[in-house]
């Protein structure tokens, strides 16, 4: 269920020229590029092993015109939209805040940042690449609030909707 309202969320909100940062598998991008008031998705991972199955699954659904794949975010673009909802890549980053704010600057002024994060090792340290030093997820969340507002949505799911403070 959780899967299906992230997909939801995507569909309420994501058009134009979309960024999937931290794609993984692709299941997100995928998904976006068929929605019909998407023009194209860049696809962003370090993993080439997850770029080039993204490739090959975005061939097979006739989705490659729609998709571009990258490494790094492509420096001085602008997106509509930009999708952060992978796990796993925002709490390993040395200085989250930093990432929201690069999302900042590359979303347009009526643009929406979709995402979600876990700053949290667990209780017995199952997740122990997770950031969670207490002074610098305050710093995240003080970024988040001073660059970003929430938009409500019904949908019961961790990830979250923004839209960027002008």
């Amino acid at each position: 269920m959780n899967y299906f309202n992230t997909l939801l969320l995507i569909t309420d909100h994501a058009q134009g020229r979309v960024l999937d940062f931290g794609g993984g598998i692709g299941t997100h991008t995928l998904g976006t590029a068929m929605y019909p008031q998407v023009e194209q998705v860049v696809y962003c991972d370090i993993n080439p092993i997850n770029r080039d199955l993204v490739k090959y699954r975005a061939e097979q659904l006739g989705l490659s015109e729609k998709i571009v794949f990258c490494q790094e975010l492509p420096d001085k673009e602008t997106f509509d939209t930009i999708i952060f909802i992978s796990f796993d890549v925002l709490e390993h980053l040395p200085d989250p805040s930093q990432q929201l704010l690069k999302f900042h600057q590359a979303l347009k002024d009526e643009g929406k940042i979709i995402m979600n994060w876990c700053f949290f090792k667990s209780y017995n340290q199952e997740h122990p690449f997770h950031l969670d030093d207490p002074d610098l997820v305050e710093v995240f969340y003080r970024t988040l609030q001073s660059q970003f507002l929430e938009i409500f949505h019904p949908h019961q799911i961790t990830a979250r909707c923004y839209r960027k403070l002008v």
